[in-house]
């Protein structure tokens, strides 16, 4: 949602209004709950706050790519625009990750989730490049799934699946990822143990994974996200346990809600971290329900590179602001409980 002067309303909380415009930023704190407000020419609504008390706030990030040096590239093909980080710059997967890292650290999350594409080949030095950064910046709060770039020769680095229970709600947090390959799936003996734990669980549960569901559109076996036939068990297991709010992943690198085709529920994409506009998710967890609110990393060198980034893949028709950004109500919503 912009403006005609080009400033952007990129985030809502139920508290909270971010605004963009360029490097500038602008936020509007203590905001009361489902109120409508004019700010910067751009009208909108405060989301509604979910009943009860705050339980639990949790952060979320996805395709952090650490070790990327090419931003845009398709392959071996020269279009783009492809961007890179200009001499004496630092490595822009460092500084997108470090103002992701600095600004969750603020928010003092019960977990924080990491959900794929930790690195873009793999090797151990990426690897360790995302140790230094997310395990020493959060300890034995982070919980980490890999993605289809971390497993692309084989690796075995952050495999297995995950429960992971919190104040008000639980996180399933799947592997679904298919070594050497880009696209995703969850095997029969995963929806065994998952549904195990559905069937006991006390608590509302968010699934995570890294591979988009799919929906609707022509099935196939190379679709570029979760296997069609995951994707059905997955839909199914949810019309089986009322618990199950939504599941959320990332890989697509766009914001972007769908529902469920039989449970209707939410099926949530996070954009990435690594380029624009550079997003990390926050969930807060109250007992009536469960809010999103995405932001946009907003240091000063992260909003330099990730305004450099708005273009990416323009060569080849694609409008990837539009694309990567998504609308508000794709970023910010509430999830209610069932």
């Amino acid at each position: 949602m912009s403006s005609a002067s080009g400033t952007e309303l990129t985030t809502v909380a139920d508290d909270l209004a971010v605004f963009h415009h360029g490097t500038h930023v602008i936020r509007h704190e203590n905001l009361e709950p489902d109120t409508a407000y004019t700010e910067h020419g751009i009208d909108f609504r405060t989301l509604p706050r979910p009943s009860g008390k705050l339980l639990s706030v949790i952060a979320t990030v996805n395709d952090v790519h650490f070790g990327e040096t090419e931003c845009g590239r398709v392959d071996d093909n020269p279009n783009g625009p492809i961007q890179r980080a200009l001499p004496g710059e630092q490595p822009y997967p460092i500084t997108m990750n470090s103002g992701a890292i600095a600004e969750i650290q603020q928010l003092q999350p019960n977990a924080v989730l990491v959900k794929g594409d930790l690195t873009c080949n793999g090797t151990d030095d990426e690897f360790a490049a995302f140790r230094e950064h997310y395990v020493n910046g959060f300890g034995d709060k982070l919980f980490v799934a890999r993605g289809n770039h971390d497993a692309y020769m084989g690796q075995n680095e952050f495999t297995g699946d995950q429960w992971i229970q919190l104040p008000g709600v639980t996180i399933a947090l799947i592997d679904t990822t298919i070594p050497t390959i880009t696209t995703g799936r969850i095997d029969p003996e995963q929806f065994e143990w998952l549904d195990a734990q559905l069937s006991a669980s006390t608590s509302p549960v968010l699934i995570m994974g890294h591979h988009q569901q799919w929906i609707e559109g022509k099935r196939s076996d190379d679709y570029f996200g979760l296997h069609p036939d995951s994707s059905d068990q997955l839909d199914e297991l949810a019309v089986r346990h009322a618990c199950v709010l939504a599941y959320t992943a990332g890989h697509t690198h766009r914001h972007r809600v769908r529902k469920m085709a039989q449970s209707g529920i939410p099926s949530v994409e996070i954009g990435c971290v690594k380029d624009f506009p550079g997003s990390w998710g926050e969930y807060r967890v109250y007992e009536g329900g469960v809010t999103q609110i995405v932001h946009r990393i907003s240091t000063r060198d992260a909003l330099q590179w990730s305004e450099r980034c708005r273009h990416l893949y323009e060569d080849f028709g694609v409008q990837y602001e539009t694309y990567a950004m998504g609308a508000l109500e794709q970023r910010c919503f509430n999830i209610e409980l069932r």
